[in-house]
C-alpha cells in the first residue's frame, strides 16, 4: 500500500485569502493589476510576475508590509486540527508555497517546523524588495515557477507515495497534475474542471480531515 504524503500552499488555502495579494492592493500602485491578470492569464510565467509585483514596493515600506499581513492574515479554520490529525496518522505534512518567508514562517510558527516549510525569501538590501527563489525547477520543469511545487514533489516522493495536493490558485496547478488526490477550491476547481482533473472540493481543513478520512490508503 503506498504511503501519503501531504502537500498544502499556503496563501488562500491554509490563509483564507492571498497573502501577496493583499499586500499588493494594500501598496502597490495600480499596475499590480496588469501584472497579476498576465500571471493567471499564464502570459508570464509565477516567477517573473512575482518578482516584478515586489520590485514595486519600496523597502523604506517594509516593516509596514510586514506588519500589515501578519495582522490582516487569517488561517483557515480547522486548520490546527488538520496538522494534528495528520501527526496522530503519521502523514508527512509538507508546506510548498509561492508566498514569501517573512510572512510565511511566522504565520505557521506554532504549527509546522521550518524544515517541512518550502517558500521564497525576501531581500530587503536594496531600494525596492527583491525575491530569492531557492526552490527553482528541477530539469523536468520549464515553467519557470519561482518555488516549484512539481520539483518539490519529485524530491520527496517516490513510487510508493500517494501524493495528496491541497491548493486554490494557479501555482497549485501543476502540481495538481502530479498528484493522486487532489483537494481544491476557487481556480484550482476552475482549472481542474477545465483540464479534466479529478478533485475533491474543500472549504475549511475540517472537510480536508473527512475527505483524507475516506482515502483508503494507510499509514
Amino acid at each position: 500500500m503506498k504511503k501519503p504524503v501531504i502537500f498544502c500552499d499556503f496563501d488562500g488555502t491554509i490563509t483564507s485569502k492571498d497573502n501577496i495579494m493583499a499586500i499588493m492592493k494594500e501598496f502597490a500602485p495600480p499596475e499590480w493589476e496588469q501584472i497579476k491578470d498576465q500571471i493567471l492569464g499564464q502570459h508570464i510565467s509565477i516567477q517573473q510576475g512575482v518578482t516584478q509585483l515586489f520590485n514595486l514596493l519600496s523597502t523604506k515600506q517594509t516593516k509596514q508590509i510586514t506588519q500589515f499581513v501578519l495582522d490582516q492574515a487569517q488561517i483557515r479554520e480547522g486548520f490546527k486540527d488538520f496538522v494534528a490529525y495528520t501527526k496522530t496518522q503519521n502523514i508527512p505534512l509538507f508546506i510548498v508555497s509561492g508566498g514569501i518567508d517573512f510572512f510565511v514562517k511566522p504565520l505557521l510558527k506554532d504549527t509546522i517546523t521550518e524544515d517541512h516549510i518550502y517558500c521564497n525569501i525576501a531581500d530587503f538590501s536594496g531600494d525596492t524588495i527583491s525575491i530569492i527563489w531557492p526552490h527553482t525547477c528541477d530539469e523536468l520543469c520549464s515553467n519557470n515557477c519561482g518555488c516549484c511545487k512539481p520539483s518539490i514533489i519529485r524530491k520527496l516522493s517516490d513510487d510508493n507515495t500517494f501524493k495528496i495536493v491541497i491548493g486554490d490558485s494557479i501555482t497549485d496547478l501543476q502540481a495538481a497534475t502530479l498528484a493522486d488526490k487532489v483537494i481544491a477550491r476557487d481556480f484550482l476547481i476552475e482549472k481542474c474542471q477545465e483540464l479534466d482533473i479529478p478533485y475533491e472540493p474543500f472549504e475549511t481543513f475540517t472537510d480536508v480531515i473527512d475527505i483524507l478520512k475516506q482515502l483508503e490508503v494507510h499509514t
